[in-house]
């Protein structure tokens, strides 16, 4: 069982019990977040939006890290121009917990009218 989820832009194929890192999310270390699904694959697959509404992906905050550090450089020959940057990008190791359609209650009958006409 396994599901597609989006965060920050990117996709993931995410099953349960798996870590991975992923684009900083505002919550706190220990805090457990919902993925928005994208596809839900078990004995079948479903992937179409009202099916997915009824699909749960919860996932736990474990730490917020820092990316590896990139280095940019920008030469311009017999210019004299050049410029040398960096950049960290910020993210969030999570675990995934929870993969599973979430169970719906049954709306209750409406109440038919026997007026005897």
């Amino acid at each position: 069982m396994y599901a597609i989820v989006k965060t920050g832009g990117k996709q993931y194929r995410v099953e349960q019990g798996q870590t991975l890192l992923v684009e900083r999310l505002p919550e706190p270390e220990g805090a457990t977040v919902a993925l928005e699904p994208l596809l839900y694959r078990s004995d079948d697959a479903v992937f179409d939006a009202k099916a997915l509404a009824g699909v749960e992906v919860a996932a736990k905050v474990l730490s917020h890290e820092r990316g590896p550090k990139l280095r940019v450089f920008k030469f311009k020959p017999k210019r004299g121009y050049k410029r040398r940057t960096g950049h960290r990008q910020d993210l969030t190791r999570i675990e995934v917990t929870k993969i599973g359609i979430r169970a719906t209650r049954a709306k209750p009958a409406a109440k038919e009218d026997t007026d005897g006409a």
